[in-house]
């Protein structure tokens, strides 16, 4: 797709990985809307790109159809979805408590659903959506069984949504590994299991805007590298 003039809406913009995906899509020309959870962090994205910030909620299937109509709104259409929005959870997978898992699934699976389904309408005749899952899709962990089923769940879906809508949805998956986010010390529940060292986010944010550009489906890590595809 050509970035430039793009109307694209980031779910998730109040992450560090959303926060940058912002940025540098809107350095390339995007038009870009910054929507997240957090009111001050999503805020100063907004003023960075200089769109008004959205607040929702990805547990709330209904806030995440409200936040896209109010993107398309605000920009009078869109092009793109940029999802960035995630939770994990650790521990043996016969202790997980049911509340947990289901705010995992919530937010990792459903939420992500919800706001691609609604950007999907919302695009018309064409359109791209890219969705962060993770490399648990194709490494399901021990010690992360909740959290690698939802992200192999998301990434299935996704698989399944680009055969559906090749004619008219660019679908993007991006599965990093472990990033320097500090997500997994913000766990639902649990302590994560020891972990390879984390890989730069800033490199993912690069290809991610790199597949969008290029119309690529995927962007994976194989054999300690970022492959684009």
């Amino acid at each position: 797709m050509d970035l430039q003039d793009a109307r694209v809406l980031v779910a998730g913009a109040s992450g560090a990985l959303g926060g940058q995906l912002a940025d540098l899509l809107h350095e390339r020309g995007a038009r870009v809307v910054a929507a997240g959870r957090d009111a001050d962090r999503t805020a100063a994205v907004a003023s960075r790109v200089g769109t008004e910030p959205l607040l929702f909620d990805a547990v709330d299937t209904d806030s995440c159809r409200a936040t896209v109509t109010a993107a398309a709104e605000q920009l009078g259409g869109l092009d793109a979805l940029v999802v960035c929005v995630g939770v994990a959870g650790f521990g043996p997978a016969v202790d997980a408590d049911d509340a947990v898992v289901e705010e995992l699934f919530a937010v990792d699976v459903l939420g992500p659903m919800a706001l691609v389904r609604a950007a999907s309408a919302a695009m018309g005749e064409r359109g791209t959506v890219v969705v962060l899952s993770a490399i648990l899709a194709d490494l399901p962990t021990a010690r992360m069984a909740e959290y690698s089923a939802a992200k192999s769940a998301l990434a299935t879906w996704l698989e399944v949504l680009r055969r559906e809508e090749r004619r008219r949805l660019t679908v993007v998956d991006v599965r990093p590994p472990h990033l320097d986010t500090g997500l997994d010390g913000r766990a639902l529940a649990g302590e994560p299991p020891r972990l390879p060292a984390p890989f730069p986010s800033a490199d993912v944010v690069t290809a991610v805007v790199e597949a969008m550009a290029a119309d690529k489906r995927e962007v994976v890590f194989v054999d300690g590298a970022l492959v684009v595809r």
